[in-house]
């Protein structure tokens, strides 16, 4: 029973945080009220709180969208406790679809960071610096196994990083390439790079 709760609950937060995307995407973060999101959903402010927060939590849930879908595509990844060069293989596919699904709320974390509460950034930072660690460890383990060839995992790490972030400013939904096929070239173009010369 518990169970059926706790679905049913995280079914109504993720509706109040897409409403809350929507609007902070469209108006701003400081030009949207929670009348306004409770308005788009119609249903009360009280509902809101008890479910979501307030204004500044909403923000804070809707900025972390882009990176805990990443650490999610990571541990998926990690799960499969197979070698670093088949780990980077599954999960930079799986990466790259979970930043280009989350273009809006990325492009509002990037957008409203500024009116994130002091400790809601310092929490994102974190989980930010978390995720970076892990993907440099990840190559760090190819490089000394021999299955990985970079000149350096930290660089490497921020690069594919980076990379794969750039996405969210130049990928349009719609246009000449699909999600899919953006993901696909990306992917094994770093996989490309990133083999040995040997093979």
């Amino acid at each position: 029973m518990n169970r059926v709760k706790d679905e049913v609950a995280a079914l109504k937060r993720a509706r109040i945080i897409d409403a809350a995307t929507q609007l902070f995407y469209e108006r701003g973060y400081a030009n949207t009220k929670l009348d306004d999101v409770a308005e788009l959903l119609g249903v009360t402010k009280p509902f809101l709180y008890s479910h979501a927060g307030n204004k500044a939590a909403l923000l804070e849930q809707v900025s972390a969208i882009g990176i805990r879908r990443a650490i999610l595509a990571f541990d998926e990844a990690d799960a499969r406790q197979s070698g670093p060069a088949e780990t980077l293989r599954y999960f930079i596919p799986r990466y790259l679809t979970a930043i280009l699904e989350s273009q809006r709320s990325i492009a509002i974390n990037i957008r409203e960071e500024k009116n994130l509460e002091p400790a809601a950034a310092e929490r994102l930072g974190e989980l930010r610096q978390s995720f970076m660690m892990r993907v440099e460890a990840l190559l760090e383990r190819g490089l000394t196994n021999g299955e990985i060839n970079v000149p350096d995992a930290r660089i490497a790490a921020y690069a594919l990083v980076g990379a794969v972030s750039w996405t969210t400013f130049w990928f349009k939904p719609g246009g000449t390439l699909s999600v899919e096929e953006v993901s696909d070239r990306m992917t094994r173009m770093f996989v490309t790079l990133a083999r040995p010369e040997a093979q």
